[in-house]
């Protein structure tokens, strides 16, 4: 008999103890734990409540399903890009969104994404919460940046700034799950360093390293050998 499933009684809701958040927070962390180790179709709700040490009942009065309960996990797991502090420059401000990036990916977030991508092409309802969790906020970062870069004159009008949300997206992903990182190296670090200069690039703007706002040019003058970047 599953215990993946509860009866359509189960809808109504809770009106109990009020929830514990340290019982939530062992839920979570041991439906990460379970992902990891048996993906999604091994996870059951009965291994993750015995993981969390809690019983089965209890993680029922959260999520009604396995779907519900990595879905759940999805939510509290999305990356956390942090603030969005405009630092008064577009290199900075691509510099930190991509470093937060990264340290997203090298985090819980970007372990739960590795259990559950391949599980999203065959699941709506997790297709759908892993966009709007983990890829609207970064679109919507990016789209910030770009249009505070527009404004303050640094690079002309971007036809397609969601491109530019790809162009972190594709690389980061690849790069931190897919290529097998050297001892000690922070992959995800390493590329967002590594694509800094491309999307400056990309957005017509004149500076690829971190000059403190200084243009190359302006550096040229004063450095000596005349680097020009």
């Amino acid at each position: 008999m599953t215990t993946d499933h509860l009866p359509d009684a189960s809808r109504a809701p809770h009106r109990g103890r009020p929830r514990d958040a340290a019982r939530d927070r062992a839920l979570m962390d041991a439906t990460l734990t379970e992902l990891e180790l048996h993906g999604y179709g091994g996870l059951t709700t009965a291994a993750v409540a015995r993981r969390a040490g809690v019983s089965t009942a209890t993680l029922y009065r959260r999520w009604r399903s396995k779907e519900d309960l990595v879905l759940g996990a999805a939510r509290d797991w999305a990356e956390n890009l942090g603030p969005d502090r405009d630092t008064g420059a577009l290199h900075s401000d691509l510099s930190r969104l991509l470093h937060d990036k990264a340290a997203a990916l090298e985090g819980s977030s970007g372990r739960l994404l590795r259990a559950v991508l391949g599980e999203a092409a065959h699941n709506q309802a997790l297709a759908d919460a892993l966009f709007g969790d983990f890829v609207v906020p970064l679109q919507e970062r990016v789209l910030a940046v770009v249009e505070r870069a527009v404004a303050r004159g640094e690079i002309p009008p971007v036809e397609d700034p969601l491109v530019v949300a790809e162009m972190v997206i594709g690389p980061m992903v690849s790069h931190t799950f897919l290529v097998p990182p050297a001892p000690g190296a922070s992959p995800g670090h390493d590329m967002a360093d590594r694509l800094l200069p491309y999307l400056l690039r990309a957005l017509g703007h004149p500076e690829t390293e971190d000059t403190g706002g200084a243009r190359p040019s302006d550096l040229a003058e004063s450095a000596p050998g005349g680097r020009t970047g």
